[in-house]
């Protein structure tokens, strides 16, 4: 085993001889785990680190990346579904082992569920020395049968064997991931992401953003960031408007998905056409946040969702439901509150509630401010990403040196 095997393993005395190779693997380059794959790309250093980042085709997040002075590789066969898809991942798999070998890659870090099952299997399969996988979220939740649960979480310990490090969005994920058995205690460390720099609103803001939205000055106006998937359960933020029973609310949806047909259908049939806007994917997402009475979130299972952040940082009052790592931000009555997931009926009280309690629902959104702090800035990931990769090859150091493994 020799030094300049694992470049990152300096000592005091000596430099690396060349840069640390990282292939950063995700689904889609989008929002969500795609935005927070490109800022921990863009938060390491580039002196030291020298970074790729691999992930299915259509991403809106490409030019940013590249622009950055990323590599960005679209994968063509990175099937978007969640659900395995045998033959589409057959290919994606191969695809990636392909540009895995070619890379000759110190380090391989997956993101999601369908980039963290190809991308671990590909990086095992060429022989990258170390493998770190983010946890943004878990595939299984609790409105799944037993049976899917019950197999999904087998396969989360299956390609744990093959995982040097663990990353989740924040502490709760962490301990999930631990009482699971898909984590070791030592291995697996909680982080939290970076967001753009956000400003706090203005008045003046405000009006810009609704008169881009087309909204009336006066209306209430409910929002949300997030793809129309079955994690984020858009029809039950259709159901929750429906049941506020208010016909002067607007609910504004940014982002696109698979589910925007139906969520859709539902909105025409609930009668809320008008009210109930889906923007669909956008660039400017900072702009339009101070629109925003109320940002509001219906996922049924979630990591730390940037985008709550980034909302609490601009000083929207939020509300949110009690799943997996959001509770450590949304502290119910203090920084935003809380809705059970699934239970629309839930998420409509909590609204209501802060639509006509505004003294309540700024003192909230005050202390929500200084809740989050500097705690998610790029300096920080970037000190927390370079640690955990640290440890991952020295894991994998430690694992080859047992094995009598020797890389040149």
């Amino acid at each position: 085993m020799t030094a300049a095997a694992y470049p990152s393993l300096k000592s005091e005395r000596h430099a690396p001889t060349r840069k640390v190779r990282i292939a950063q693997v995700v689904t889609k380059l989008a929002a969500g785990a795609g935005g927070i794959t490109l800022r921990g790309a863009l938060a390491l250093d580039p002196e030291r680190f020298d970074t790729t980042i691999f992930a299915g085709e259509g991403g809106v997040l490409a030019d940013r990346a590249e622009s950055a002075g990323l590599e960005v590789v679209s994968l063509g066969h990175m099937a978007p579904q969640r659900r395995i898809v045998p033959w589409a991942d057959l290919h994606g798999l191969r695809e990636l082992s392909d540009h895995l070998a070619a890379g000759r890659f110190d380090l391989v870090h997956t993101h999601s569920a369908k980039a963290g099952g190809l991308g671990r299997i590909a990086a095992r399969r060429v022989g990258v020395p170390a493998v770190v996988h983010s946890f943004h979220g878990f595939p299984f939740h609790e409105f799944q049968s037993g049976a899917t649960r019950h197999t999904l979480i087998s396969i989360e310990r299956r390609l744990g064997r093959l995982t040097d490090y663990f990353v989740t969005d924040g502490t709760m994920t962490a301990a999930e991931a631990i009482r699971l058995r898909l984590a070791p205690p030592e291995r697996i460390r909680a982080i939290a992401s970076p967001i753009d720099d956000i400003p706090a609103l203005s008045e003046a803001e405000r009006q810009e953003a609704r008169r881009a939205l087309g909204i009336p000055t006066g209306a209430p106006v409910i929002g949300t960031v997030a793809r129309l998937g079955s994690q984020k359960s858009p029809t039950d933020m259709v159901k929750a408007i429906d049941a506020l029973e208010r016909r002067d609310v607007y609910m504004v949806w940014i982002g696109d998905g698979d589910l925007r047909a139906k969520t859709q259908r539902l909105i025409d049939r609930k009668g809320l056409t008008s009210r109930f806007l889906l923007l669909g994917d956008r660039a400017d997402v900072p702009r339009l946040l101070p629109a925003f009475d109320v940002f509001a979130m219906s996922s049924l299972y979630e990591g730390l969702p940037c985008a709550l952040v980034e909302a609490m940082s601009c000083g929207v009052p939020v509300v949110a439901t009690a799943v997996n790592s959001v509770p450590e931000i949304v502290v119910s009555g203090k920084t935003g509150l809380l809705a059970r997931p699934g239970d629309p009926k839930s998420l409509a009280r909590a609204l209501d509630f802060v639509l006509r309690h505004p003294g309540e629902a700024l003192r909230m959104a005050e202390a929500a401010r200084a809740h989050i702090g500097n705690r998610f800035k790029a300096d920080v990931l970037g000190r927390d990403l370079t640690e955990i990769y640290d440890s991952a090859l020295r894991v994998a150091h430690a694992r080859d040196a047992a094995q009598g493994v020797t890389r040149l």
